[in-house]
């Protein structure tokens, strides 16, 4: 689907009549959001500035789970939202008193994980009538740790990936990206005012050659690293993605876990490393997962698309709230891992400890400079 193709929103949404507050949302299927969100705060994305949050922090923008809304919680500023939100643009006097064309509000979003953009979700939950007429996306690549002042710098070339788009109120504004190019950080424009209520990027992780050649010996899953899920068995309490999140699971639901299965089968997900690599060792982890783990699990392995599998872990006893750590007999060679899980249940981390080999590493540094890294 491209961007043409995407459903657009405009227009403001009708006053809160109580009830359900996300009864008349707007929302589409949009065909990206299966993709990895760049700007996860558990990847390490930030809002890093902002030039106005007079009524709504910037950092509300990357909070995790849909915008919540209170229609009677007021603050000395107004009424509390859950998202970011300027003040109202001015003209410069009485006789001009609208803002120019070009006035506008921005925010610059450091992303959790470099990475190729596929699509950008604004979402303006509950900005019914104070959300922005119009947004706009840039998008730039620089080394390090920029500051503020470093982005803003006027030698430094963004990239427009979302141009200035008329958008709705109340609702998830979706946009398709097509630049083939591996960016850092973002610049969020609102145009000329208003409020935003939660920002999705959605993607393809881009590590750094260089620093998985330096770290040697990593997690060739982490979806920081490059991994990813490509397709799994059940996602009905939570996405597989989650297995491969950085840390160690929080709650339940920070985990991957699946239906009750009423037939003789079994659970699984399959997953794409970053490049060729040989891996050495294996973590299975069902913390917080107590009466609803994984009974077993066994782990395959393939090379390139139309390899044969061939199982590594043979069908092992997993224990609830556990992290099981297993040393493989030697180093095994795969571009594609497959963990099933008998019979349902789930798992909450899955780790491959290992390191690229010569081609995998080498693929990787080619498919970086193609994407200007």
């Amino acid at each position: 689907m491209t961007d043409a193709e995407i459903p657009r929103f405009t227009g403001d949404a009708r006053p809160y009549a109580g009830g359900d507050p996300y009864a008349d949302h707007r929302t589409a299927d949009f065909p990206f959001t299966h993709l990895v969100d760049l700007a996860d705060r558990r990847l390490g994305a930030g809002v890093i500035a902002a030039n106005d949050e007079f009524f709504a922090e910037r950092e509300n923008l990357l909070k995790p789970g849909p915008a919540v809304f209170d229609p009677e919680h007021f603050g000395h500023k107004g009424k509390v939202m859950d998202g970011w939100e300027t003040r109202r643009r001015r003209g410069v006097s009485a006789a001009a008193p609208h803002p120019t064309p070009d006035d506008h509000d921005w925010a610059l979003v450091r992303l959790g994980a470099p990475g190729v953009i596929r699509g950008i979700v604004l979402d303006t939950a509950h900005f019914r009538g104070n959300y922005p007429q119009a947004v706009s996306v840039e998008a730039v690549s620089l080394p390090g740790s920029p500051s503020p002042e470093d982005l803003l710098a006027p030698d430094v070339k963004w990239t427009m990936v979302v141009p200035r788009t008329p958008v709705g109120g109340h609702a998830a504004n979706g946009f398709a990206v097509d630049a083939e190019q591996r960016f850092t950080h973002l610049r969020i424009n609102q145009h000329p005012d208003g409020g935003i209520a939660r920002l999705r990027v959605y993607g393809e992780v881009a590590p750094d050659p260089a620093w998985l050649t330096a770290l040697g010996t990593f997690d060739l899953a982490a979806l920081e690293n490059g991994g990813q899920v490509e397709d799994a068995s059940d996602r009905f309490y939570s996405p597989a993605t989650n297995t491969i999140q950085p840390g160690r699971s929080r709650k339940m639901d920070d985990g991957w876990e699946t239906r009750r299965r009423r037939d003789r089968g079994n659970d699984w997900i399959r997953y794409r490393l970053a490049a060729p690599s040989e891996i050495r060792a294996v973590e299975i982890d069902t913390a917080y997962l107590k009466g609803n783990s994984a009974g077993w699990a066994a782990l395959s392995v393939r090379e390139g698309e139309d390899g044969d599998w061939a199982e590594v872990l043979p069908r092992t006893r997993l224990q609830p709230d556990t992290n099981h750590r297993f040393v493989l007999d030697g180093p095994v060679l795969a571009t594609h891992v497959r963990i099933d899980i008998f019979p349902d249940g789930g798992i909450s981390r899955l780790r491959l400890y290992g390191s690229l080999t010569e081609g995998g590493a080498d693929a990787l540094a080619a498919r970086h400079r193609e994407l200007g890294g």
